[in-house]
């Protein structure tokens, strides 16, 4: 037997209940399985718990860890700005947030990409020198002065973080020791500078780590500040939350995280004296509220082994199989939605309909004996679930999603099929 991580503490129940439904009903919602629910409620009280402990500091939503369209925009009114990585994702914000509270960040943005931000007046975070040059001469093109900030690749790194994204060679952001330049000369060229991007890692459970991280990406936006001469509107300080997936996985402090925030920011250098904080985070918003159902089709056993096999697998939950950059396989946490709390319990592998091995939702953990027609839930599946899965892998039919209740009304449903 292997263990799995913990159900979030936003779902209970045995049989499950997701945002005061059964599995069932929200199947009955659908009309069919698989599908992803989310309990923006949950989301809500993320937020609320962030305001509570980063008084003052700005939050950014980055939408790629979920875009679902009604999500975000029941987020908008919550959250002070987006966070795009291409033009398909700032079509999904346009309207929702103006201009100047949305950013565009990633290497390799077409010139169309470009062109669409700097019309709409959103934020672009430059990630070379040669970008800068080109968003500036659109910008002259279009008559238009474009809002550009530089995106740093810091000398620092977020120690044990899932993805590093500083401290080393990387295609995302400019160097340190060459960004205050790229700044100056996008403020010499009569843009506006919106100042930096900082962001050094992700998916961090750590609270020293990202307080350490922290107070250096002040210390960095300080000394590029000083060397720009000029105050920056906004520093990104980045995110690097991150959730509990695995056994063994706590919650992160972020209450004390906030606490060493403030202390700092109360004794700012004044080359940051009138900027502005913004900390962005994906995953930890949205993660844990979404669980993801699916249906049981099939018992099967094979040479001593019991697979419960699902209509529903990687194709839709790329990373809870695994496949999605982890390098040891783990248990994301999973249930026999259907389940009742004195259900005889068996050691089985949760696989879905895809015609691979790696299609393997669950491996060999303690779940209540399901049979075909039972509903088995996945959790932590707000982000990086259907967006960032091979939806069209083998063509399988697409999953629904659907947002469960507003947070100042209760059962308000959305769903949206994905092709």
């Amino acid at each position: 037997m292997k263990p799995m991580g913990t159900i979030p503490a936003d779902f209970a129940g045995a049989p499950l209940v997701i945002a005061g439904r059964s599995a069932e009903q929200w199947v009955d919602v659908a009309g069919d399985t698989p599908l992803f629910v989310y309990d923006v409620a949950a989301v809500a009280r993320r937020v609320a718990r962030f305001r509570a402990a980063f008084a003052g500091v700005d939050l950014h939503y980055a939408i790629k860890a979920n875009p679902f369209p009604p999500l975000l925009a029941a987020m908008a009114p919550l959250i002070d700005g987006f966070d795009v990585a291409s033009a398909g994702e700032l079509a999904r914000v346009t309207g929702l947030k103006r201009g100047q509270a949305i950013s565009f960040a990633g290497p390799g943005k077409r010139h169309d990409e470009i062109t669409a931000a700097i019309q709409a007046g959103i934020t672009i975070n430059l990630e070379s020198e040669s970008e800068a040059a080109r968003a500036i001469a659109i910008g002259d093109r279009l008559g238009i002065v474009p809002r550009l900030a530089v995106r740093v690749n810091p000398d620092i790194e977020l120690r044990g973080s899932g993805m590093r994204m500083g401290g080393r060679a990387s295609p995302f952001g400019i160097d340190a020791d060459r960004a205050a330049a790229v700044a100056v000369e996008v403020i010499e060229e009569g843009a506006e500078w919106r100042g930096f991007h900082i962001f050094a890692g992700s998916q961090a459970l750590d609270a020293d780590a990202i307080i350490e991280t922290q107070a250096e990406t002040l210390a960095l936006a300080a000394r590029l500040s000083e060397q720009v001469g000029v105050v920056p509107p906004l520093v990104n300080l980045g995110g690097g939350f991150g959730i509990p997936y695995f056994p063994g996985e706590t919650p992160l402090d972020i209450e004390r995280i906030g606490a060493a925030l403030a202390e700092r920011c109360a004794a700012l250098p004044a080359a940051l004296g009138a900027t502005r904080f913004a900390i962005e985070l994906g995953r930890w918003l949205v993660g844990e509220a979404g669980v993801y159902l699916t249906r049981v089709v099939d018992r099967k056993h094979s040479r001593g082994e019991t697979f419960i096999v699902t209509d529903g697998g990687m194709n839709h939950q790329l990373a809870a199989t695994g496949n999605l950059g982890t390098v040891v396989r783990r248990n994301y946490p999973v249930a026999v939605a259907t389940a009742g709390p004195d259900a005889p319990t068996e050691i089985v592998s949760v696989v879905g309909p895809l015609c691979t091995p790696l299609d393997r939702l669950a491996d060999r953990v303690e779940l209540p004996r399901a049979e075909p027609g039972d509903l088995v839930a996945v959790f932590m599946a707000g982000a990086y679930g259907l967006s960032a899965s091979p939806a069209g892998f083998l063509g399988h039919p697409a999953p629904a999603e659907i947002l469960a209740g507003a947070p100042d009304v209760t059962n308000v449903i959305f769903t949206s099929p994905q092709a």
